[in-house]
């Protein structure tokens, strides 16, 4: 007669299950996530170059490449064109045309807007290389598509405003996402609130300050940080100028690309990208900080009256 099963008996063969069930979950992780950031961290230790002595015998240098890199001009300078890059097209572009777009075609129907979001969203599902040839035959000094358009023969974009292009470029290409965010969070605004306060004498910026953001103020801070962080680390800028002219576009994957495959160095490369990985995670940490406080401040807020 076999032996009734005890809860003890169950409760292990429960964690045995749930362990046996993330497991496979937990290897993919290890081999495609911890074990590439552990191996450039010790890379980074390292001088290890593609070619050379130093490739077939890294030596540990320790912080070298950290404090190199810290102190390299062009590093500094990449930095601050990331964050122009960041801040352009991504916080001030995307951000605003996304939400300017969803607010515009709210409520609205027909073929204008299945129009305007196909068109918005073919640039985001093409390949971005594809899009970056793309406006690479828009922008060509010679026999580029906008200066036919503007009857500006000869004038070149991409060599005398090389960041511009670039922030409007990805202004273009990655708008749908947060147009397509912040259509469904508009979604959650009672149009009762906002009729009553256009009957209340509102203006538009009114409505959208006191009606709508404080309802969609958890959406905006999630889009920020998403889009934020893509943009930081995009390398499609790369297809268009190539980092130049004269590291005038050369935001921080183009820098860390010249440095690891162009120059060879794959140890400092290593390093700049695990600064870059850092940098992330604040902005990461800062925006789920901002966004943790608007929580409480949801909950401690007065419900409205009974």
């Amino acid at each position: 007669m076999a032996r009734p099963t005890s809860a003890a008996d169950a409760a292990g063969l429960g964690r045995g299950g749930a362990v046996a069930f993330v497991l496979p979950a937990l290897v993919l992780i290890g081999v495609f996530l911890i074990f590439p950031a552990l191996w450039t961290i010790y890379l980074g230790l390292t001088d290890y170059r593609l070619t050379g002595l130093a490739a077939a015998d890294p030596q540990i240098v320790g912080i070298g490449n950290y404090t190199g890199a810290l102190t390299d001009p062009r590093f500094l300078t990449s930095m601050w064109l990331t964050v122009l890059y960041v801040g352009g097209s991504a916080i001030i572009g995307q951000a605003g045309l996304g939400f300017a777009l969803a607010w515009i075609l709210r409520g609205r129907t027909g073929p204008v807007r299945r129009a305007v979001e196909g068109v918005v969203l073919l640039s985001w599902i093409l390949p971005s290389t594809v899009v970056g040839f793309l406006w690479f035959a828009l922008l060509d000094r010679d026999d580029g598509t906008l200066n036919a358009l503007l009857n500006t023969p000869g004038f070149a974009w991409l060599l005398d405003h090389p960041l511009l292009s670039i922030i409007v470029f990805n202004v273009w290409r990655g708008t749908a996402f947060s147009m397509m965010l912040y259509s469904a969070a508009l979604e959650n605004v009672p149009p009762s609130h906002l009729e009553t306060a256009r009957l209340a004498g509102a203006s538009v910026p009114q409505q959208l300050r006191d009606v709508v953001l404080p309802r969609i103020r958890r959406h905006i801070l999630t889009n920020l940080l998403l889009i934020s962080l893509w943009t930081f680390n995009d390398f499609t800028p790369f297809v268009l100028t190539g980092g130049g002219p004269e590291g005038r576009s050369e935001i921080l994957p183009v820098y860390v690309y010249r440095v690891a495959l162009r120059d060879g160095q794959l140890g400092a490369g290593a390093a700049i990208s695990f600064l870059i990985l850092l940098i992330n995670l604040i902005f990461a940490l800062a925006y789920l900080r901002l966004l943790r406080g608007r929580r409480r401040q949801d909950a401690a807020a007065p419900g409205p009256p009974v």
